[in-house]
C-alpha cells in the first residue's frame, strides 16, 4: 500500500505560481497512475488533474487546462502538479491521490482513486 504526502502549499497573490509535490512511500511512485483534487470551503472535492502510470498521458479539468501542469518523476517517487495564473476561485486543500496499482490510464473522477493523501492548504489572495 502507497502513502503518499503532499507539500508545497501556502498563500500566493492571483496570477501567481506555486508548485506542489506528492511524495509516495512504502511502494514506488510507478506502480500508480496519480492525480489531483480539491476541495474548497463548503464543497465536495473536484478533480484537478491526472496522469497515466508511464507520465505519458495527461487529463485536466476544464478550470484548470492551460494553467496547471500534472507531471511525475518515477526516479525521485513524487509527482507534482505545477500551478500558474492562480486565481481565487483556486483556493482549496489540494490532495495527492493514486489509483488502484493494476490501472494504467489516468483517472478522470474521484471515485477513480483509491488512496489519498492528507492535503496542502492552497490560499490565493485577490
Amino acid at each position: 500500500q502507497v502513502q503518499l504526502v503532499e507539500s508545497g502549499g501556502g498563500l500566493v497573490q492571483a496570477g501567481g505560481s506555486l508548485r506542489l509535490s506528492c511524495a509516495a512511500s512504502g511502494r514506488t511512485v510507478s506502480s500508480y497512475a496519480m492525480g489531483w483534487v480539491r476541495q474548497a470551503p463548503g464543497k465536495e472535492r473536484e478533480f484537478v488533474a491526472g496522469i497515466s502510470r508511464s507520465g505519458g498521458s495527461t487529463v485536466y479539468a476544464a478550470s484548470v487546462q492551460g494553467r496547471f501542469t500534472i507531471s511525475r518523476d518515477n526516479a525521485k517517487n513524487t509527482v507534482y502538479l505545477q500551478m500558474n495564473s492562480l486565481k481565487p476561485e483556486d483556493t482549496a486543500v489540494y490532495y495527492c491521490a493514486a489509483r488502484s496499482s493494476f490501472m494504467v490510464r489516468a483517472g478522470t473522477g474521484i471515485d477513480d482513486y483509491h488512496y489519498w493523501g492528507q492535503g496542502t492548504q492552497v490560499t490565493v489572495s485577490s
